[in-house]
């Protein structure tokens, strides 16, 4: 799969509004070694929300073409959507 070159972060959509950071972290794991997992809206907040998003950065970017595989994976509700993306602080 094609992707942006050298870049070790996925996004992932369409998430589930019931999914935790362990749960991604769980699921992704298993593709390479994550050296940062960002979930949005956090756990830990009070509001609800249809969905969520969650960047999940490797350290190795072979693991992002690896990643791109669960797209269309169904994960509690939702068909997740895995897309690389620019690194950005």
């Amino acid at each position: 799969m094609s992707g942006i070159p050298g870049t070790a972060v996925v996004q992932v959509t369409n998430l589930s509004s019931a999914v935790s950071s362990e749960q991604m972290r769980t699921l992704f794991s298993f593709l390479g070694d994550i050296e940062e997992l960002r979930l949005y809206p956090p756990d830990n907040t009070s509001l609800s929300f249809s969905s969520k998003v969650c960047y999940i950065k490797y350290r190795d970017p072979s693991s992002v073409g690896v990643a791109q595989h669960l797209t269309n994976t169904v994960f509690i509700d939702r068909a997740l959507i895995v897309v690389p993306c620019v690194e950005d602080d």
